[in-house]
């Protein structure tokens, strides 16, 4: 019981989950303002409804695309109008919304307040209210506090963190991922399973947030092929749905490892889905850690193979069952090499490099090795 001891939780305010929920949005936005600022995906489609029923409502929408993955640029750019931000879309539009509502409220530049390659200040007030609706199950973001930005400067993605950029209602409406073409939702669902497996082997896991990962990571191993399989599948999409949110809660309260702290580099400095980039990374990430533990800190495969029991369904799985059930889950979802997007052998020092500042990397289960992390990177290209 030592992980019980002493542990800090945050979440959205309030979370609807189900079917059908996303229309108890414009009531719910009503209550907070009179103005949103609309954050869509670059074409907005899945927000016309919304955007009908707010203004039904009396909520005026000011509507901002998020084109591929939100920069520093973008919300440097983006509008300081609205009293609120409602954020529809995958990952990369609620990371947006939740960076845009930090910035609607407090003054000068992202930089000011990013991590690692910004000045890292804290917000001087709370962000805007923001309700996060995510139509992928992968990311989590509608439950963190937190929004990655990429930085074209730097070539690095890194993250505007603040307890007061949590959600003030995340609404998961599984029907909303309905629609999701088979590679997305390979992707994001593996995304999903990494965010559950990572924080549940993390140096800051904790026995709420094991909570979250044990259930998450069996409902995922079950549900991801079957609605890979068939997108219908509605049982599947909200199984994934639930995952995701229990993913996201894990992440945002016991961190993340390896997977993510190249993530940071590689998404930084080529145009690559951050859900692709993680589930090329995940099975070498894992089976490196195993393999690192078991030289140095045996101890700690205890984790692993406790993730291979539940992603496998067998009672005595090892660790490296687990390694081989997700690269299995990988190959069978036709996840593509890192090379697809442009990386190449004569990236990975840079990439070693940048890694291993990232804040996601202090929370693998160990310290790895130079020679480790280049092995590990080098075998998803």
């Amino acid at each position: 019981m030592s992980r019980a001891i002493q542990f800090e939780f945050a979440t959205a305010s309030r979370i609807l989950f189900g079917e059908g929920t996303v229309r108890e949005v414009p009531a719910a936005a009503a209550g907070m303002g009179r103005r949103a600022l609309l954050v869509t995906g670059a074409s907005g489609a899945n927000a016309a409804a919304l955007r009908t029923a707010l203004e039904a409502a009396g909520v005026e929408c000011v509507p901002f695309a998020v084109a591929g993955e939100p920069t520093v640029e973008m919300i440097r750019s983006g509008p300081r109008e609205g009293d609120m931000v409602i954020a529809i879309g995958g990952g990369s539009v609620l990371d947006a919304g939740k960076a845009l509502a930090a910035m609607l409220t407090n003054p000068g530049d992202p930089l000011d307040y990013l991590e690692v390659i910004g000045r890292g200040q804290a917000l001087a007030v709370p962000a805007a209210p923001c309700i996060a609706i995510p139509t992928t199950a992968g990311t989590g973001s509608e439950v963190t506090r937190n929004a990655v930005l990429g930085s074209a400067q730097h070539g690095v993605k890194a993250s505007l963190r603040s307890a007061w950029m949590l959600p003030r209602l995340a609404v998961v409406d599984p029907e909303l991922t309905l629609g999701l073409p088979r590679a997305i939702t390979a992707s994001t669902g593996l995304d999903a399973l990494t965010q559950l497996i990572e924080p549940y082997v993390s140096v800051r896991a904790n026995a709420m947030t094991d909570q979250f990962c044990v259930e998450g990571m069996r409902r995922a191993a079950g549900a991801l092929p079957r609605v890979w399989e068939n997108g219908a599948d509605r049982e599947a999409r909200g199984e994934m749905a639930w995952a995701s949110l229990l993913g996201g809660m894990a992440l945002a309260n016991a961190g993340l490892g390896a997977v993510h702290g190249f993530a940071a580099p590689i998404g930084g400095m080529w145009s690559a889905p951050h859900g692709a980039v993680c589930a090329a990374l995940l099975p070498y990430a894992m089976e490196i850690n195993v393999r690192a533990l078991g030289q140095r800190q045996p101890a700690g495969l205890v984790r692993y193979a406790e993730v291979a029991r539940l992603v496998t369904g067998r009672p005595h799985a090892t660790a490296l069952d687990g390694v081989e059930w997700i690269a299995a889950l990988c190959r069978r979802l036709e996840i593509p090499p890192l090379r697809t997007y442009g990386v190449a052998e004569a990236d990975v020092a840079v990439l070693v490099e940048k890694a291993a500042q990232a804040s996601s990397m202090k929370g693998n289960p160990i310290v790895l090795t130079g020679e480790e992390l280049r092995e590990l990177v080098s075998r998803a290209l």
